[in-house]
């Protein structure tokens, strides 16, 4: 299996859970409706969004993060995210390449 395909079965098992596309979606509404969309969420506001626990977002962000669908930094105490949107266009494109 080439690495473009491994690739792409990770970015899949990303997507397929239905929480981490409400959290892309999330992340997308605030990238369009706010002036720091170059910060991201923080996890907080993330949690509040998606009304799950602090552990649960933590478990879908490191899998979307590991994906490379999402970019994390440090804002002091803070771990803020926000989408990688060239991820999701290659994801998008290798989809449309091989189906």
């Amino acid at each position: 299996m080439s690495s473009s395909n491994t690739s792409l079965d990770v970015n899949l098992q990303a997507i397929a859970d239905p929480t981490r596309r409400r959290i892309l979606v999330v992340l997308k509404r605030r990238d369009r409706s706010s002036a720091e969309s170059n910060v991201g969420m923080c996890a907080g506001d993330i949690e509040e969004c998606v009304q799950l626990s602090q552990p649960t977002i933590s478990h879908h962000m490191a899998i979307l993060t590991k994906a490379g669908l999402v970019d994390a930094n440090r804002r002091g105490q803070w771990r803020c995210y926000r989408r990688n949107e060239k991820a999701l266009r290659r994801l998008v494109k290798s989809l449309r390449a091989q189906l």
